[in-house]
């Protein structure tokens, strides 16, 4: 693929960059970002939102209407739900009539990487997908070191540019995060595991518990749970575009889990707390710190 002159010659610090959905992510992503590209430039749905974001100076400009701002960005970085963004791709020849760098945030990657595949030379994407958040969403949540020292995916294309990845590993470091290289077959995987499984658990931990035991609530259930009121619309998308991987962990999740009651059913507890003792170790082994 042809890079565009201004691109293949230009750091990070000279894009004007364009945020399409400025809740949390997004927000934060801008909020991050500030005094380090040459313009910000928000676009989303939501009239409250898009003041909002004016009146704080998250971005420099901002609007509901993506054809009004797009077209003046090198930069496109698409922080919505999976299927907005595949929607929004879509649409995006239509939306930007130039060249134009793309990125995106979104949780899965697959279904991404194969639909910026169909984008049109002028454009040079790549996807991304930040390791962070927060239980609360929205733009008023947003904070400018949500992604310091997160792991950040980086999924490339075979058509990504070698300029598209030194800009879109600029930005990463540029928020704080830590740059991870990684192939979105992979990634899906990965996070069927680390985030997709964890959400399903939690919600359903949350279902079956008594409401009359609500008394007793203490810490150990609050923070086993506290994924469980993620946004149903995203986590459905993310289900949807990763359900294969997510079926297989709940499979391993359900062997592990029948091992447990077939050694209490038995009373063997050396066999339980042998049980246990791997998950403890599996713990420790996952908590330690990686590079990448």
């Amino acid at each position: 693929m042809e890079v565009p002159d201004f691109i293949s010659s230009t750091p990070l610090a000279d894009f004007r960059v364009a945020i399409l959905g400025l809740g949390l992510m997004g927000g934060s992503l801008a909020l991050a970002l500030r005094g380090k590209c040459r313009a910000l430039l928000g676009v989303d749905p939501d009239p409250a939102v898009v003041q909002l974001a004016l009146e704080r100076r998250v971005v420099d400009s901002a609007s509901v209407n993506p054809r009004e701002l797009l077209p003046q960005a090198e930069l496109v970085i698409l922080a919505a739900p999976v299927g907005a963004i595949l929607s929004i791709l879509s649409r995006l020849p239509e939306l930007h009539p130039g060249p134009a760098m793309v990125l995106d945030l979104g949780s899965t990657k697959r279904a991404i990487v194969r639909a910026m595949g169909s984008l049109p030379g002028r454009f040079d994407p790549l996807g991304g997908h930040p390791m962070c958040g927060k239980e609360q969403a929205s733009l008023a949540n947003a904070e400018a070191d949500l992604f310091q020292d997160a792991p950040f995916a980086l999924t490339p294309l075979e058509r990504s540019s070698p300029q598209a990845r030194q800009v879109a590993e600029q930005l990463v470091r540029a928020v704080g995060a830590r740059p991870r290289w990684i192939d979105a077959e992979t990634h899906d995987r990965w996070v069927a595991a680390t985030s997709h499984l964890p959400y399903l658990l939690a919600n359903t931990l949350a279902g079956v518990t008594p409401l009359e035991a609500g008394p007793l609530v203490g810490p150990g259930l609050r923070s086993t749970t506290r994924l469980a009121p993620a946004s149903l619309t995203m986590m459905v998308d993310i289900l949807s575009t990763n359900r294969d991987n997510v079926l297989a962990e709940m499979q391993r999740f359900r062997q592990a889990l029948q091992e447990l009651e077939n050694s209490l059913q038995a009373e063997d507890m050396e066999a339980l707390r042998l049980q246990l003792t791997r998950g403890a170790a599996s713990y420790a082994a996952l908590m330690t710190p990686q590079g990448g």
